[in-house]
């Protein structure tokens, strides 16, 4: 008798403990240490940067709805139209997410970029729900990512509605838009217990216009690159580290970016 009373208690407290495993959390945060922040083969501040995210997940894990917020520490030159000086101007960025999960293999996602960096410096009044297509930090991102394989994923997007300088200037002065396309390719190639290899590649282009929001021309590869990402373990805590090499030969350009997620 007293052995099934026992039984009965590790199996009660197997389920409780089986459960608080499944508990349903449907706010998420973190916390990332950059010491640049890059985008698409671009580099959006050459500094350290502080990004954040809060984030909603559906119980079904198929919805995600999230802010993403970044801030440097060191200042980049703008030219303010008053004066026509340089004046100092720190990176902010309050940028809006979110993702549909139709299945474990296919996703579409929407990005309103949001990056008023040196907006008010310049002297432009700062209008942060603004897309105007000459202002220059406001855009929206239509995306769709489908992995063949778990490891893999084939991402496309779209630059919708030609903002933030998505556009060209045509002979009779009128805005066209560029519809700016971006393709990237991406897969793990290497992994053990607490390390991992990734390898990238990314091209942009318009059927619409001669130049895009990231090229020159009407087309080019602008982003290749590796990522390795590595768990440190401090105790019971786990610090992933991750460190991108990407290059950009369109605007030959070549840059090491060092993530650490201390949330």
């Amino acid at each position: 008798m007293y052995s099934c009373f026992v039984l009965g208690v590790l199996n009660s407290t197997s389920a409780q403990e089986e459960v608080k495993e499944v508990e349903y959390r449907p706010f998420r945060i973190g916390a990332h240490l950059k010491n640049m922040h890059t985008w698409h083969g671009s580099v959006v501040h050459p500094g350290a940067v502080l990004a954040s995210h809060i984030e909603y997940n559906s119980e079904n894990t198929k919805f995600t709805f999230g802010f993403w917020g970044g801030a440097s520490f060191s200042t980049v030159d703008v030219v303010n139209s008053d004066t026509e000086e340089n004046v100092p101007a720190y990176y902010k960025e309050v940028s809006i997410y979110s993702k549909y999960r139709f299945s474990d293999s296919f996703f579409v996602e929407a990005v309103s970029h949001n990056n008023y960096t040196g907006v008010e410096e310049r002297g432009d009044d700062l209008h942060y729900w603004g897309y105007d297509k000459t202002q220059g930090y406001n855009f929206v991102d239509l995306s769709l990512g489908y992995h063949p394989i778990p490891n893999a994923l084939l991402y496309f997007a779209t630059i919708i509605n030609g903002g933030s300088g998505d556009y060209e200037l045509q002979d009779n002065g009128r805005l066209k838009n560029s519809w700016t396309h971006y393709f990237e390719v991406s897969g793990k190639v290497w992994k053990n217990k607490t390390s991992s290899l990734s390898l990238f590649a990314g091209g942009a282009w318009s059927f619409l216009t001669n130049k895009t929001f990231y090229t020159t021309n009407s087309g080019n590869i602008i982003n290749v690159g590796a990522t390795f990402t590595r768990s440190l373990a401090f105790g019971s805590y786990a610090l992933p580290i991750e460190v991108m090499a990407m290059w950009n030969p369109e605007k030959e350009l070549t840059v090491l970016q060092l993530d650490i997620m201390i949330l």
